[in-house]
């Protein structure tokens, strides 16, 4: 054979191969990459070089034997009828390339009716009048979207409690949103009436309205078991817990647990979570380990509606569900371009 046949030979060849034929001629040959290992075969002298024509002609040939075996037992094997999303692969191959389709929606169509708002004035919702209304007499527990106002509920429950010279409590799961929350009712209710007490930080901490992380609250409520009384616990009227859902956290879901159960009976809870699975449940528990009423406020319209879409293989931007759905706070209902596409490429829609 040619040398430089050989060595094109040699360079095709799977590295493992070159391996197997430099073994016992190549002192270490596992550490060297494939054109060294080539390289230093076609250095043998000329007796080496024959004995590696010879396994060299051997390997080729038992890979031909191979691949015809395999040929033949492709041909043999049933063929299974392409389904018609391969089959409209297989068309759209053979065809010069185009571009992509005509979306299903258009980018203007999808920025509708997003900006800032006119400027009117602030009317709340029924849902928030009725939650605060009802912390008169019971515990509440608040599920509604995010950014639907359930704040606007606690700061006029906290309001309510202030005015009758009661203490307030604000529980959020992280230091971050309580340093926030902090900020914000100090703006609002002024500095001299707000403190904050977390794991690193206290400030007022004898204020009518304190913001704490839950694990606080937890310890002042065990302290108060165990015969320490604090005097703030004496005039406690309203625990607002954030973040309710954290009940469910494997971790962490005891604390909010415990806090429910050793809350003193003359304080209301105000329960906030906008991703809470079960608030049915949860409101029959509150209402069965305390002495008072549990009433239970869900909203699921979104104030600011989320539009969902996708951008599908054949190039089309199609809305997951009918954006008027959205708006009216309707169930899942798939768009009809969605449903053409689906059904075209035998799609089954996940809900």
């Amino acid at each position: 054979m040619h040398f430089d046949d050989l060595k094109r030979e040699l360079q095709s060849l799977p590295v493992k191969y070159l391996h197997h034929m430099a073994r016992g001629r190549i002192h270490r040959h596992f550490r060297l990459g494939k054109l060294r290992l080539v390289e230093l075969m076609l250095a043998f002298p000329p007796d080496q070089i024959l004995a590696i024509e010879t396994e060299l002609q051997q390997i080729l040939t038992t890979r031909q034997e191979r691949l015809a075996i395999q040929e033949a037992r492709a041909a043999a094997r049933p063929q299974k009828p392409a389904s018609p999303f391969q089959a409209k692969n297989r068309q759209m191959k053979g065809k010069p390339n185009l571009g992509p389709s005509q979306p299903s929606i258009t980018l203007q169509q999808i920025l509708e009716g997003i900006g800032v708002p006119e400027p009117q004035p602030f009317v709340p919702d029924p849902w928030q009048t009725e939650a605060v209304e009802h912390l008169a007499y019971s515990d509440v527990i608040v599920s509604a979207p995010t950014g639907s106002g359930k704040t606007y509920v606690a700061i006029q429950a906290i309001k309510q409690a202030m005015a009758l010279n009661q203490t307030v409590i604000y529980t959020s799961p992280l230091k971050a949103l309580s340093n926030t929350k902090f900020m914000e009712f100090t703006q609002l209710f002024g500095p001299d009436q707000v403190g904050i007490l977390t794991g690193d930080r206290r400030d007022n901490a004898q204020a009518p309205l304190l913001v704490m992380t839950t694990e606080i609250l937890r310890n002042l409520f065990y302290d108060a078991a165990s015969g320490e009384i604090d005097l703030r616990l004496h005039t406690l009227g309203l625990v607002i817990l954030d973040e309710s859902q954290y009940l469910a956290d494997p971790e962490r879901g005891v604390v909010w647990e415990e806090t429910i159960i050793l809350c003193p009976s003359q304080a209301r809870l105000l329960l906030l979570s906008a991703s809470i699975g079960n608030p049915q449940d949860l409101a029959e528990w509150l209402q069965a380990i305390r002495p008072i009423p549990c009433h239970l406020i869900r909203h699921a319209k979104r104030s600011v509606p989320l539009r969902g879409l996708y951008l599908h293989p054949t190039g089309q931007l199609v809305p997951l569900l009918k954006n008027q759905d959205i708006l009216q706070g309707k169930g899942y209902t798939f768009h009809p371009d969605t449903r053409q596409l689906f059904a075209e490429y035998e799609i089954k829609p996940f809900r």
